[in-house]
């Protein structure tokens, strides 16, 4: 579990009418691998988004019942992340030892792009 990609965490985005209006926020639904973690699904997004992730929440959700004629069975269950971004990346700035004040310019983005296929 140690050893996964964020190509392996990250499956695909998820795109309802429920998750089109969290963009506004800055929060993006992904469908993702079940034993991911938390902390795994925020350097995935980090890092194939180049974007700040400030939030992530997890769901595992239960797979459902289908019949096809007399036989039942279940799709699997499957976990969902809904992650908070950044949208506004500013400078932050902090004192050093010497008492100088040193500025890191935020190289990130503050939306998804490639979310819904832009």
């Amino acid at each position: 579990m140690l050893n996964m990609n964020a190509e392996d965490i990250i499956i695909k985005p998820i795109i309802t009418e429920k998750s089109s209006a969290g963009l506004q926020e800055g929060k993006y639904t992904f469908k993702v691998a079940k034993k991911a973690t938390k902390v795994q699904i925020a350097q995935a997004v980090e890092k194939l988004f180049n974007v700040k992730v400030l939030n992530v929440n997890t769901i595992t959700v239960k797979g459902k019942e289908k019949r096809v004629g007399a036989n039942t069975g279940r799709r699997p269950d499957w976990k969902k992340a809904i992650v908070a971004i950044d949208t506004n990346p500013t400078e932050k700035s902090y004192l050093t030892k010497g008492g100088k004040e040193v500025k890191i310019d935020k190289k990130y983005k503050d939306s998804i792009d490639e979310f819904m296929g832009a």
